[in-house]
């Protein structure tokens, strides 16, 4: 089996609030885009990972694909096992959930090829133990997701949008982008109601107006490549530009893939990893068979 497990983008990140075990009450707007990893799963004794694409992978026994295997394996007694490769394309440490979509891939995929007969929301609750975009990752669509990446609410999509994405420096540690946020004096909060009705619409200036990410001040004085990388979207056409989840990645918004194609070839000679994409509505994409092909 091969799943294309896609990356995200938040088009709306806000924090409402922290639970007393630290984690963050969060509300934000996020969709699957095309850009994606390649998961190839094939049916083995044990359980194996190998890896291509970007040489900043992780080792394999961290890699939240092989980590997803084998919660899944133990979560329901499987005795056999698989050989997983995945092929990355997505940037690492961008906040567009690569290792989530990977992780989501493998366990939607081996849901399958292994017949263990997990329903969505069993997978997607066993995805929340391995990190709070997986369930995401696994449902896909454009969603409101609140809580701490558990409550998701489908919402309707006007369109999908041409973007050009950018990871214009070396990735953030959450940790420290989340700790510099409350030392804020002062945040704007994203308008998230109205966000969501300007997506379902495709209203451009309403979207402009409302959509926003509170990490995004913050993650920008801590990596300022962050900030030419969003002005250079915006002078060569974005309609909108924003950074997704927390940091490093930023996207720009085009009114026509022409131009945006045309934006993704002359700002790659500037940083390296730069995307010409689009958004979309499934976030898992499968073939069976493959190794037949």
């Amino acid at each position: 089996m091969l799943v294309e497990a896609r990356a995200k983008i938040n088009w709306s990140l806000d924090i409402t609030g922290q639970r007393e075990d630290g984690y963050h009450l969060m509300d934000m707007l996020m969709q699957p885009i095309a850009l994606c990893d390649d998961v190839t799963l094939l049916p083995a004794d044990a359980l194996t990972l190998t890896t291509g694409g970007d040489p900043r992978l992780p080792p394999s026994e961290k890699h939240l694909a092989l980590r997803a295997a084998r919660a899944l394996q133990a979560h329901t007694g499987y005795p056999g096992g698989a050989a997983i490769h995945v092929e990355k394309r997505i940037p690492i440490g961008a906040g567009m959930g690569g290792g989530s979509a990977d992780a989501a891939a493998v366990l939607f995929g081996l849901n399958q090829l292994w017949k263990t007969g997990l329903s969505p929301a069993e997978l997607e609750a066993l995805g929340l133990t391995l990190g709070a975009d997986v369930p995401f990752c696994l449902r896909g669509g454009l969603t409101r997701t609140t809580g701490v990446g558990e409550i998701m609410e489908p919402l309707p999509s006007g369109r999908d949008w041409p973007l050009v994405v950018i990871q214009p420096c070396r990735g953030l540690s959450t940790g420290t982008v989340f700790e510099a946020y409350h030392q804020q004096a002062d945040v704007v909060h994203p308008m998230t109601d109205s966000a969501a009705l300007a997506l379902a619409s495709g209203d451009l200036p309403l979207m402009k107006q409302s959509l926003g990410n509170v990490l995004q001040p913050v993650s920008e004085e801590l990596r300022p490549d962050i900030g030419r990388a969003l002005l250079a979207l915006r002078r060569h056409g974005a309609a909108l530009a924003l950074m997704t989840g927390s940091g490093s990645a930023v996207f720009g918004v085009f009114p026509r893939d022409s131009l945006a194609q045309a934006v993704s070839q002359r700002l790659k000679a500037r940083w390296r990893y730069t995307f010409h994409t689009h958004t979309c509505r499934d976030s898992l994409v499968w073939r069976e068979n493959v190794a037949a092909d």
